[in-house]
């Protein structure tokens, strides 16, 4: 659950967004920027968090009156040399913050931290993270309550992202949209049964930056409180086409993560921002095709 520091929005004296250059990060940047707030935008070329004095390098762009936006991540992690090297990163970035405080803190986790549920997860479920990625978002989380001292912290945990710029291709209506585009078949793990909520990138820039201006503190889940299966995906964006592509089932080589099914509680976020609505699914892959179609 979130608490404002700031009942009504107000601009920080700057923001500082590490991993800035990325499908996340950048789109937080524009509406952060798109309400006049002061934004120092950091990719690897300005501090790369693998390098030694990284967190020195970091250092010397925060002031104390900063918010602090820690993005950067090398994800999904997919294997322990992965995990290793994100875990110096975020070491860089904890430390950072131990030499130049900031006047808040602002974690870009993932739903990846919470066990699997019987029920829908909500803000309260238990963080027992059973993947590469799951256990480097908790370490994210840890590492940040751990070195804030009096400074506010936020984690913001989105579910599946989608959106235009998606540089990971991962499955689900990111590939589809893509396999779509290119006139190619689309091929679903078994009939694409599992249900899983999916959230529009432009929602999570938007609760980010909604945190940012009310200095907020605690975590708050990312997730629209409606599951679509895979296939339902899948047909949503073909039928988008021109010429619809074709859709096909596959063995599975195991069984479906999180046991087919992963639901959310969003009442959090209206009790957060009562004036916030989320862009369900099949309206968000509309503004999606829009976006790119306008491009």
């Amino acid at each position: 659950m979130l608490t404002h520091e700031w009942d009504t929005e107000k601009s920080p004296a700057r923001v500082v967004i590490m991993g800035a250059g990325g499908f996340v990060g950048g789109r937080i940047q524009a509406r952060l920027e798109a309400r006049g707030v002061s934004v120092l935008a950091l990719g690897r070329q300005e501090v790369d968090l693998l390098k030694p004095g990284a967190a020195e390098e970091l250092a010397k762009h925060l002031n104390p009156d900063d918010c602090f936006i820690a993005v950067s991540a090398i994800a999904p992690v997919k294997n322990l040399s992965m995990l290793a090297d994100n875990v110096r990163m975020i070491e860089a970035m904890a430390e950072a913050v131990t030499k130049s405080p900031v006047a808040h803190i602002v974690n870009i986790g993932s739903d990846a931290v919470f066990a699997d549920s019987d029920g829908p997860l909500n803000e309260k479920s238990s963080r027992a993270a059973a993947s590469y990625h799951g256990v480097m978002h908790l370490t994210r989380e840890v590492a940040f309550d751990e070195v804030s001292g009096d400074t506010p912290v936020a984690t913001l945990r989105p579910t599946l992202i989608y959106g235009a710029a998606d540089p990971h291709n991962g499955y689900g209506p990111n590939r589809f949209r893509r396999l779509t585009a290119d006139g190619k078949t689309i091929t679903l793990f078994g009939e694409g049964e599992e249900r899983r909520d999916h959230v529009w990138v432009e929602d999570v820039a938007e609760l980010a930056t909604r945190i940012v201006m009310h200095r907020s503190s605690g975590s708050l889940n990312a997730a629209t409180g409606t599951v679509i299966s895979f296939k339902e995906c899948a047909e949503a964006i073909a039928h988008m086409a021109d010429t619809p592509p074709a859709i096909e089932g596959s063995p599975r080589n195991g069984p479906m993560p999180h046991n087919g099914y992963r639901p959310f509680d969003a009442s959090a976020t209206k009790t957060a921002f009562p004036d916030f609505t989320y862009t369900q699914p099949l309206d968000g892959f509309s503004k999606v095709k829009q976006e790119m179609d306008a491009s």
